[in-house]
C-alpha cells in the first residue's frame, strides 16, 4: 500500500483538474488544502475532496506539516518564485506549464530540486493517454521504424471571455501567447515521439485578439534525427481541435481531434506495407487501458514518490520546453532559423519578452 501524501493546491482555476485527478488515487494522495484568493471558488473545489480545507495564504500552505506535495497552479509569473519557496520548505512540487518564464529560472528550479532532494514535476499531462502510449510502444518495439515527418495542429477558439482574467494575454504575467499557453503540449509530444529538436524556424503573429502576445503561429522543426515537423497554431478557429500526425518509415499514426485529450484513443496506426498491418494491430492491442491525462500524470508521480523508476515528467523536460519557447520567439523576431540547444548565457536566457 505505501504512504499517502498530503497535497496543497495553489490556485483555483486549473487546480480543479488536479483535485479531480488526485481524488481518483486515494491510496496515494490526500488533498489537504485548496489555496486561492477566490474563496468561493476554492470552497467549491475543496468540497470535491473529503476533508480538504481552504486558505488564501500561500505561506501557510508551504509551512503546513500535513502538506508533502505542493501543486503550483498559479499564473505563470509565479511559477518560479513560489516553486523555489516550496522546495526550500521541503515540499515536493508539481508545477503547471510553463515551468518558468526564462531558461535561467528553469535552471534555478531544477537545481533547487536537486539540492533539496525533492521531486519537481512539470505538468505535461497530455503524455498520458492510451493512443499515445500505443504509439510509444510501437516506437520502442521497432515496429514504427525511422521518424520521417510530423504535422501538429492546435486550432482553438479564444476570445474576450478567455482573456477577461487580467493576467492573460500579457508579457509580464502570462509570459507569452499561444506557443506558451496552448501548443506547448503538442510540442512536448513531438519531442517524446520523435526525439530532440535541432533547429526551429517560426513566424508568430497576433491576428485574433487585442492582446500583447501571439495568438497565431507557423513553425518548422528539424529534429536531431533528421525528421521534419510543422506546427500550425491559431486561437481564431471556429472550434477547439488538436491533431497530431506522425509519419514513420513503417507506419503513419494519427490522433483524434480532442483539444484537451489528443493523446487518448482512438488513434489510427496504418502500416506502410499492408502485410505489416496485423503485427501493428497486435502490438497496439497489447497495450491496456490505464489512468489518463492528469490521473495518469499523478499515478506515475505517486510511484516516483515511493521510490520507483517511472516515466514521469522531469525538470529537464520542463527546461527543454522553456528553451524551445525561447528559440521560437528568437526565430520569429530575427527572421532566422535557431539551432538548439541554447546557451544559458544568451541574452534571451533571462526572458523572451520584448526588450
Amino acid at each position: 500500500m505505501g504512504r499517502t501524501f498530503g497535497v496543497g493546491i495553489l490556485g483555483a482555476g486549473i487546480g480543479e483538474n488536479h483535485v479531480r485527478a488526485l481524488i481518483t488515487l486515494p491510496d496515494r494522495f490526500r488533498v489537504v488544502t485548496v489555496c486561492a484568493l477566490e474563496q468561493d471558488q476554492a470552497s467549491r473545489i475543496a468540497a470535491l475532496a473529503p476533508g480538504a480545507r481552504t486558505d488564501s495564504d500561500i505561506a501557510k500552505v508551504l509551512n503546513d506539516p500535513d502538506v508533502d506535495l505542493v501543486v503550483n497552479g498559479l499564473p505563470p509569473h509565479l511559477h518560479c518564485p513560489v516553486t523555489l519557496d516550496a522546495l526550500a520548505a521541503g515540499k515536493h512540487v508539481v508545477c503547471e506549464k510553463p515551468m518558468a518564464l526564462s531558461i535561467r529560472d528553469a535552471v534555478r528550479m531544477r537545481d533547487a530540486a536537486l539540492s533539496a532532494d525533492r521531486v519537481l514535476a512539470p505538468v505535461f499531462q497530455y503524455r498520458y493517454g492510451l493512443g499515445f502510449r500505443q504509439l510509444r510502444h510501437l516506437i520502442a518495439s521497432g515496429l514504427a521504424g525511422r521518424p520521417l515527418v510530423a504535422s501538429l495542429e492546435t486550432h482553438w477558439n479564444r476570445g474576450d471571455d478567455y482573456y477577461a482574467l487580467p493576467w492573460r494575454g500579457t508579457w509580464e504575467r502570462e509570459g507569452g501567447g499561444a506557443i506558451l499557453s496552448h501548443a506547448i503540449h503538442a510540442h512536448d509530444l513531438l519531442t517524446v515521439a520523435m526525439g530532440p529538436i535541432a533547429k526551429v524556424s517560426a513566424t508568430l503573429a497576433t491576428r485574433v485578439n487585442d492582446i500583447e502576445v501571439d495568438d497565431c503561429a507557423a513553425i518548422a522543426f528539424t529534429m536531431a534525427s533528421g525528421a521534419l515537423a510543422t506546427s500550425s497554431i491559431t486561437l481564431g478557429a471556429a472550434e477547439d481541435t488538436s491533431r497530431l500526425r506522425f509519419c514513420f518509415s513503417n507506419l503513419t499514426a494519427e490522433s483524434g481531434l480532442s483539444p484537451y485529450h489528443p493523446a487518448q484513443a482512438p488513434w489510427t496506426f496504418t502500416a506502410r506495407t499492408k502485410s505489416e498491418q496485423s503485427a501493428i494491430d497486435e502490438a497496439v492491442g497489447s497495450i491496456m487501458d490505464g489512468p489518463e491525462s492528469f490521473a495518469g500524470f499523478y499515478a506515475a508521480l505517486g510511484h516516483r514518490l515511493m521510490g520507483a523508476e517511472t516515466d514521469i515528467v522531469t525538470p529537464d523536460d520542463g527546461l527543454r520546453s522553456v528553451e524551445l519557447v525561447t528559440a521560437l520567439y528568437r526565430s520569429s523576431r530575427s527572421g532566422n532559423a535557431v539551432s538548439l540547444p541554447l546557451s544559458a548565457d544568451a541574452l534571451d536566457a533571462s526572458g523572451w519578452g520584448p526588450g
